[in-house]
């Protein structure tokens, strides 16, 4: 059984910082694309950073610059560090896998998410 486990969420002053992971199993890890998505009260999931197989990064426009995403191919995780937080980054966060190669090619996963709210 696949599996996404967030974790690194809570509540965090503006301009504070918070590293979120993403432990995946180890079937799917090295064969996919990882990404971070959100989702705030009221709003549609949005894209927020992807890692590639080959490490390579993107990221919205709205994190560009404050957000960093980063895989460990030896521990089957997937980063997020997140600094200068600000109140609208607030929503709930989900690990993606986008699965590229071997037998589960084509299949996409999503963690549970976790909370981050950004408040004073």
């Amino acid at each position: 059984q696949v599996q996404l486990v967030e974790s690194g969420g809570g509540l965090v002053q503006p301009g504070g910082s918070l590293r979120l992971s993403c432990a995946a199993s180890r079937s799917i890890f090295s064969n996919s694309n990882m990404a971070w998505y959100r989702q705030a009260p009221g709003k549609q999931r949005e894209w927020v950073a992807r890692v590639t197989m080959g490490d390579n990064t993107n990221y919205a426009d709205s994190v560009k610059g404050r957000f960093a995403i980063s895989r460990d191919n030896a521990k089957n995780t997937v980063y997020l560090q997140m600094n200068s937080l600000k109140p609208e980054d607030t929503a709930v966060y989900y690990c993606n896998a986008n699965v590229l190669a071997g037998w589960r090619r084509g299949d996409n996963y999503w963690g549970q998410g976790t909370q981050v709210t950004v408040s004073s």
